[in-house]
């Protein structure tokens, strides 16, 4: 098994289109979706679940679109919440907090803290989130830090790097995982993805099952992860 799986949720517009419907509906079969993934993921017991929720570039999007997006973030959080902290869930959120209106961010910052000393599976949810943005602030934080004196221009590793970015509680993702056919990151999770093995499932995200899930880990079982060198290795 994979230790963490991170998924691109790709596809909920051209899957409503296709069958007439609109974008709307389509975020909402998606959402059913993510429901149905969490709780497979429990049951496999995986440790580590990031999913790619909304991206820092989706502002761009029309605002009807966006105002759904923003009230189906509420009804999850309001009406999945408890369930999700019985199951011993723990819920990170990552991503930039500037935009986001208030109400969605107590709402965030309340889910984290009743989960927090949570030991099941640890689900973050990248929302609002951009990988290059992610990694300029890190950049800026330990610039500031060189600038007072705190810290070395010397001593600034890539594992050091590591420390300052949003995923700094999480091991980097074994597995990304993405919907609708799309071969590519699309700014998630850049530097965490350098060794990652990559499943690209050609169905639209609300089409995601339990069995794609299952199939995807069996392909990355298969894989000969190599890590740069010559013979593959264990992650453990």
């Amino acid at each position: 098994m994979p230790e963490h799986i991170a998924i691109i949720m790709d596809g909920n517009g051209r899957w409503a289109a296709e069958r007439g419907l609109t974008r709307s509906e389509g975020h909402k079969k998606g959402v059913e979706t993510v429901r149905e993934t969490v709780r497979a993921a429990i049951d496999l017991g995986l440790p580590f679940l990031t999913l790619f929720s909304f991206s820092s570039e989706n502002w761009s999007r029309p605002q009807s679109e966006i105002r759904d997006l923003m009230t189906l973030l509420r009804r999850f959080i309001r009406s999945d919440l408890a369930d999700l902290h019985k199951h011993g869930v723990r819920i990170r959120i990552i991503g930039a907090r500037t935009g986001i209106e208030g109400d969605i961010i107590r709402l965030i910052e309340d889910a984290v803290a009743l989960t927090s000393n949570n030991d099941g599976l640890q689900l973050t949810v990248a929302f609002n989130y951009g990988s290059r943005d992610e990694i300029a602030r890190a950049a800026r934080r330990m610039a500031e830090l060189v600038q007072d004196g705190t810290l070395k221009p010397k001593d600034i590793t890539p594992e050091r790097l590591s420390t300052f970015l949003d995923t700094s509680e999480l091991p980097d993702p074994d597995l990304l995982i993405r919907t609708s056919g799309e071969v590519r990151l699309s700014n998630f999770l850049l530097w965490q993805c350098a060794y990652t093995e990559f499943v690209f499932p050609d169905i639209y995200w609300p089409d995601f099952t339990r069995q794609t899930l299952e199939e995807s880990i069996l392909t990355f079982r298969n894989r000969d992860r190599r890590f740069g060198g010559l013979r593959a290795r264990s992650t453990a």
